[in-house]
């Protein structure tokens, strides 16, 4: 550990308690995250200060206090908040989320003894160096996740630490040791007694690491709180397109699209509905008419009891429900589709779409070359400005009202106005659309 190099806000704090006779460690995540060679997301320090102490050392500076109860003090050093945590041992947990009351200590020990994982239980001060008493650092050398002490033990604490074992095993690309994997099976229903928003919070970043595998081992651990996920593992789809079971195209697809929540919660989604709506034609051949609907029904319902905001809710649940609508590179269709969906909706449209063919039978990904030359045909419209939207089209309401439309014909002309604009059957310039309403008008108004 030579060679880490804490922030200077971080240093400024830990330099800040030594030097009024406290000891103070980097400890958990930033440690794990340097050994692995990733930047830390954040900074948490522990201390042998108590909160009243803590509140001294760094009178003069913004603190926040956000969890003193439990010993935690938020310090605002520079502009980076750094959270410090007093030593504790955590009282009994009763409701497999947080203890009901800690002991502060003096020992290091005792308050690295009370965390989840070996990995996240590491400290490091510049001149103490590293302390890893529970051998965290050979772990993640060794490439896996283990429970501190009795992995039973320790997700009865915390329900939420089974998805967090989750978490690290997609996110750092390690694997679960055998009896901590154990315990995650056996524990899982402990997830029921978690909010949906911190669920919804670990599965965001589960989701966007390198999750094949812990979805194809810990399905049953997700059907906890998506358990329409259960009856899609085996279940075989019988057709040509496809070549692996519900389960298997699911998380083909969750890993083929970017790693952006919204894009891969939708994958995870997309096809959740399909055993319901299986049928078998005569010749044998499997079908899954409509099942984009009851994706829709599964995803909705799922986002509202994990509490997801309407806006990433909003998206999932529009490519969900168009990830099988059909899409051809025929620009006057791409402008629609862009009036219609917006840029943004229509690009990750597209990548559902992609993500969606890489999920099938290698024969069968011929559209995936139609897709990315409908996304080149779109930037080509967006960048030559062309019009596709009512906001671009060259005439307005006020146009409208000159010639004498009122009311619900204004929008009703401007739509199909912007028609003859999209199908290339009238050029978007003032004097000719004002022209083509004109002769509308003149043949009694007749735009229906």
């Amino acid at each position: 550990m030579n060679n880490f190099k804490l922030p200077p806000e971080v240093l400024t704090v830990i330099e800040r308690l030594n030097e009024n006779g406290f000891e103070a460690y980097a400890v958990g995540g930033c440690i794990r995250n340097y050994l692995l060679g990733t930047e830390p997301e954040d900074y948490d320090v522990t201390t042998s200060a108590k909160p009243d102490e803590m509140k001294m050392v760094f009178e003069g500076l913004r603190t926040v206090e956000t969890g003193i109860k439990y010993g935690t003090l938020t310090v605002i050093s520079g502009e980076m908040p750094v959270e410090v945590t007093t030593y504790r041992v955590d009282g009994e947990y009763t409701d497999n989320r947080r203890p009901e009351n800690v002991t502060f200590t003096t020992k290091l020990a005792e308050d690295l003894k009370r965390r989840d994982f070996t990995i996240n239980a590491m400290a490091y001060n510049p001149a103490v160096g590293i302390v890893d008493i529970f051998g965290g650092r050979s772990d993640l050398e060794k490439g896996i996740v283990r429970a501190i002490g009795d992995p039973d033990e320790r997700f009865n604490e915390d329900g939420l630490r089974i998805l967090r074992a989750l978490r690290f095993a997609s996110c750092c690309g390690l694997t679960i040791e055998e009896n901590t994997a154990g315990s995650v099976h056996r524990n899982r229903q402990l997830l029921e007694n978690i909010a949906g928003e911190r669920i919804a919070s670990e599965l965001n970043k589960l989701l966007c690491g390198n999750c094949e595998n812990v979805l194809r081992e810990f399905y049953d651990v997700f059907a906890v709180f998506l358990p329409e996920i259960a009856v899609c593992r085996g279940f075989e789809q019988h057709n040509k397109y496809h070549d692996r079971d519900v389960l298997e195209h699911i998380i083909a697809t969750v890993a083929a699209i970017d790693p952006i929540p919204h894009l891969r919660l939708t994958m995870l989604l997309h096809d959740i509905g399909k055993p319901e709506y299986f049928t078998v034609g005569e010749d044998g051949t499997g079908h899954f008419k409509g099942h984009a609907k009851g994706s829709v029904r599964i995803a909705e319902n799922f986002l509202k009891r994990m509490k997801y905001g309407n806006e990433i809710s909003g998206k999932v649940i529009r490519l969900v429900e168009t990830h099988d609508i059909p899409i051809e590179n025929r620009r006057n269709l791409i402008k629609r589709y862009l009036n219609r969906y917006g840029q943004d909706m229509f690009f990750d449209m597209l990548k559902v779409h992609i993500a969606d063919d890489m999920g099938k039978n290698v024969s069968c990904r011929e559209r995936i070359k139609i897709y990315n030359a409908a996304a080149e045909t779109a930037r080509e419209i967006i960048s030559e400005n062309e019009c596709f939207s009512l906001k671009d089209l060259a005439v307005n309401g006020n146009d409208m009202k000159k010639i004498g439309y009122s009311g619900a014909e204004i929008g009703i002309v401007l739509h199909k106005l912007l028609e003859t604009v999209i199908d290339e059957k009238n050029e978007n310039n003032r004097s000719s659309l004002i022209a083509y309403a004109n002769d509308l008008y003149e043949k009694n108004g007749d735009i229906y």
